[in-house]
């Protein structure tokens, strides 16, 4: 690795390894999950997507792996898919990830993902810059056969050869090689604080979710893949993260063709796993999972059981700390994305207030997440706001008092539940 990014997060790692030391000199340890083994705490994770932000989810992951967490189950959309597969294919669960996913970003160039052509480059730049409706017209009228060709500006190849070639270089090349080689825990390896052993019922869940628009269906590979592959785990994993992270009209959408019974009347399978009840069709068109929930931080929600482990989540961007200003076309269009693709994410938290506990956000709203002429010291920046968001979140975590609140919650649960439609008031 030719650039010190961790240079960027010393302070806050410092704060974050202060905060851990004052909750070990009030309380005698520093405890956020039940799952560990000799030397780990092990917690689910789910990260937000956000383009380029992404590379904050990395500062974030960095800060708690040298606290001694450890992640299990791990989810996400678009950058938080990436990011997602990349740790769960870059060693067993026990290991820490952040060096390796650093040596990658550190020898890819991201302006090689915008592997469109020179006018479609051009466009590219007059949306980085959100110039002029004039200059949008102008310039979006020389890209118009790659909307209707091609349904988007970028191909997408140069991004999914990458990851391609990432996993081959960490052995991975299956669906089964993740399981197998990254995702098994040997037996006996993890424990409840209790002393008793954990033992999860199968391989650890990733969740790269996906936004499957020919039947209107969300999509989380690979638990799903066998929906659309008629070997599943015969398939190679960056295929799920380039469906993931194809932002719309911004790369073309990865199109999934040949599927298992196309032209059959809908299977039981199909119902349940995304209630569509028509016939299966040829062929799917993916887009970015984030239009759907572009911060799924309910993949691994259990309503009613308090977790052995919490799930914690990491968005990108201050959480609706100040209204959208809407002073032109442009504005407009981009509060109706990003209303589309936060709406079910907002209302699950405020469903669900005790994940609050769980949720921090990097500041990253200074930085424009489709600029992908990143330099290192940019890039490095990014970093640093994860690791303090990390940091952050480490003051203020209590576990212990997370578990009391999920136990209320249960209790008004069960006790809503309990009420028979007769007894409520009409």
């Amino acid at each position: 690795m030719n650039y010190d990014y961790k240079a960027h997060a010393e302070t806050h790692l410092k704060a974050a390894k202060d905060a851990v030391a004052e909750h070990v000199a009030k309380q005698g340890s520093w405890q956020v999950s039940d799952i560990v083994d000799d030397q780990y705490q092990y917690v689910d994770l789910v990260m937000e997507g956000g383009g380029v932000l992404g590379i904050a989810l990395a500062g974030y992951v960095y800060v708690l792996e040298e606290l001694g967490i450890r992640f299990l189950q791990l989810g996400g959309a678009s950058a938080g898919s990436i990011n997602a597969l990349l740790m769960a294919a870059a060693g067993r669960v026990e290991e820490s990830k952040t060096e390796r996913i650093l040596e990658a970003l550190d020898a890819q160039n991201l302006a090689d993902f915008v592997d469109c052509d020179d006018d479609a480059r051009d466009f590219v730049q007059v949306l980085v810059e959100n110039g002029k409706l004039l200059k949008y017209a102008w310039k979006g009228m020389q890209v118009v056969d790659n909307f209707t060709q091609d349904f988007g500006l970028n191909p997408g190849t140069v991004f999914h050869d990458w990851v391609r070639g990432l996993l081959a270089q960490w052995g991975v090349l299956t669906v089964r090689d993740l399981y197998e080689q990254k995702r098994t825990i040997a037996p006996g390896q993890l424990r409840l604080r209790t002393g008793e052993p954990y033992a999860p019922d199968g391989p650890i869940r990733l969740a790269l979710l996906a936004a499957e628009v020919t039947t209107e269906s969300k999509v989380v590979f690979p638990e799903m893949a066998d929906l659309y592959y008629a070997d599943p785990l015969a398939v190679n994993p960056a295929d799920f993260v380039r469906a993931s992270m194809s932002i719309p009209l911004f790369f073309h959408p990865y199109m999934v063709t040949g599927l298992p019974n196309a032209g059959t009347p809908t299977s039981e399978r199909w119902k349940s796993a995304v209630g569509y009840e028509g016939p299966v069709p040829q062929e799917v068109y993916f887009i970015d999972g984030g239009i759907m929930s572009n911060f799924p931080i309910d993949l691994f929600h259990q309503h009613y059981k308090v977790p052995n482990c919490p799930t914690f989540g990491i968005k990108l961007g201050l959480d609706r700390n100040k209204p959208n200003p809407i002073a032109k076309f442009t504005n407009l269009l981009g509060a109706i994305f990003d209303s589309a693709r936060h709406v079910h994410d907002f209302d699950f938290i405020t469903r669900n207030p005790d994940f609050r506990h769980l949720v921090i956000c990097a500041e990253t709203d200074q930085y424009n997440w489709l600029d992908f002429q990143l330099t290192p010291e940019t890039k490095g920046a990014l970093f640093a706001e994860g690791a303090r968001a990390a940091a952050k979140f480490v003051r203020g975590f209590d576990w212990s008092g997370y578990k009391e609140v999920r136990n209320q919650l249960i209790k008004a649960y069960q006790v809503t539940d309990a009420v028979k439609p007769s007894d409520t008031i009409t």
